[in-house]
């Protein structure tokens, strides 16, 4: 009975959102902007965490470029929210349609493919992450096929510590691709592979995201002593997987452009650790040139 409950409230949820989100995009953008101001001067969602984490990543930046620093973020905030309502109930044809994101070298990720027994995307909380569920549909150069079929495509996620909308957000991802049973836990992401290891995959991780106890102490990033998961890199190490990072820049509202950055072609000749601290460098270079575009309210460094 319990059971069925969280069921009707998992499937509410979600049926409003898809009712929502037939709107036009620009409705959920006003919406969006009033969620942000809500979150920003009334609720003060974590603005502590976000001074503080945005004060010492850039130590030489005045306080009026650290004010519109978070302002720019919370508004970006409202955005991501906006963002993920819409998708919620658009199909394939409606999200290729709108341009929302696009990739700028596809033939990158093709080529990886082509040339390695699978391959590992290192991704982060830039851009908006919530839209990784249209893969398949960013893609507006003839002359260039996505490489493979959505079901060699593996997304990699770490569950929230609520239930409730850990499954909200896990199926809200990849509604576009209905039926899409490519999203794996974390936690699960290890045997999977190696059952799987003879099986050309793509596999997709955020990993900017707090770490566990005992994780490698990677050295500065952003300006700030930094711990990293390795799990995602030593899988790629063992398995000889070619290695790339995926850049997410809002090139402005409604519109975000998705680059590959080849960091190895076969993850044997590395070491983890060297495989992070290449990825650290190329999160740095697209935080520093665009400040607002990743999820400083995330207590990063709370260890």
């Amino acid at each position: 009975m319990k059971n069925s409950f969280f069921e009707f409230k998992i499937r509410s949820v979600l049926a409003v959102m898809r009712l929502f989100s037939k709107l036009p995009l620009k409705f959920h953008y006003f919406c969006g902007d009033i969620f942000s101001r809500v979150m920003k001067n009334i609720l003060h969602y974590r603005q502590n965490v976000v001074i503080t984490n945005i004060s010492r990543s850039f130590p030489e930046k005045k306080y009026p470029e650290i004010k519109s620093i978070v302002s720019a973020f919370y508004r970006h905030l409202g955005e991501i929210f906006a963002e993920a309502v819409w998708f919620s109930g658009s199909d394939a044809r409606r999200i290729h349609a709108s341009g929302i994101c696009r990739y700028t070298n596809l033939e990158v990720l093709c080529d990886a493919y082509e040339n390695s027994p699978s391959v590992t995307v290192l991704f982060s909380h830039c851009g908006n992450w919530e839209l990784l569920g249209g893969l398949l549909c960013y893609n507006y150069n003839p002359d260039v096929d996505y490489p493979c079929h959505e079901s060699n495509v593996k997304v990699v996620y770490k569950e929230l510590h609520n239930r409730f909308w850990n499954e909200v957000f896990v199926r809200n991802r990849c509604y576009p691709a209905k039926g899409f049973d490519g999203q794996i836990e974390s936690k699960n992401i290890l045997r999977y592979a190696i059952r799987h290891r003879n099986v050309k995959n793509i596999y997709i991780y955020p990993t900017d995201q707090y770490p566990y106890a005992g994780s490698h102490d990677a050295g500065l990033f952003l300006n700030q002593p930094t711990k990293v998961m390795l799990g995602s890199a030593g899988l790629a190490h063992k398995l000889g997987m070619s290695v790339l990072y995926l850049s997410m820049k809002q090139v402005s509202r409604g519109h975000y452009e998705m680059t590959f950055v080849p960091i190895c072609g076969n993850a044997a000749e590395l070491s983890p650790e060297e495989i992070m601290r290449k990825y650290l460098d190329l999160l740095e270079a697209d935080i520093r040139e665009t400040p607002y575009n990743w999820l400083w309210s995330h207590k990063r460094w709370k260890r």
